[in-house]
């Protein structure tokens, strides 16, 4: 966290939060949702600002209950999550980068939606990869260490495959089947904050 955000929490601790603003979509940009396009649902207009996304990318954190959010000075501004707090992306140096350019440097667990879409942990990050992506993903899956086909990838997506893995260089990391309806209950995070209630 930036050491001037510490301050402006110091001197205006009970700011109120903000929820609706600012969304994270499914390929891992940041968006603007003014009240035109909340009204709407709309999905928000794209930041492309960089010096903003890199201000977000380094206050951006969660709470006790998963809830993501970027904390703007004293106020934090709760992130609506399309799917996962962070998305991955593929990358030819680190293997995977988060959607801020972090290197995810272990993956820890893995899993599959019946929709074929890759989800990864590293550290508390959870990270669904950009479906642009996938295709370069297939080499890595295995099942008992073979190059999985097409009948296998079919099965995968009728959730009827076992003993699957994820091969990132030298690690095997078995790869779990996973609904995208479980995904926030069972990885722990909330993708729709709203307002806790006020005693």
């Amino acid at each position: 966290m930036d050491e001037i955000v510490r301050q402006a929490m110091n001197k205006w601790p009970s700011v109120p939060h903000c929820y609706g603003w600012l969304a994270l979509d499914a390929r891992g940009a940041f968006r603007m949702r003014d009240d035109a396009a909340q009204t709407a649902h709309a999905a928000g207009d794209v930041i492309r600002h960089a010096a903003l996304l890199a201000f977000i990318h380094r206050n951006y954190l969660h709470d006790e209950r998963g809830a993501w959010y970027f904390q703007n000075g004293p106020q934090r501004v709760f992130v609506e999550l399309e799917t996962t707090p962070f998305i991955a992306h593929t990358d030819p140096v680190h293997g995977f980068v988060f959607h801020d350019g972090q290197p995810l440097y272990e993956i820890t667990q893995a899993w599959i939606t019946e929709e074929g879409r890759l989800i990864l942990k590293s550290g508390d990050k959870i990270a669904m990869l950009d479906d642009r992506d996938m295709a370069q993903c297939i080499p890595l899956l295995r099942r008992n260490n073979q190059l999985i086909d097409d009948t296998v990838l079919l099965d995968i997506l009728e959730g009827t495959q076992e003993d699957l893995q994820l091969v990132t260089g030298d690690r095997s990391i078995p790869l779990q089947l996973i609904h995208t309806s479980e995904l926030e209950k069972k990885l722990g995070f909330v993708a729709h904050p709203a307002a806790l209630p006020t005693a």
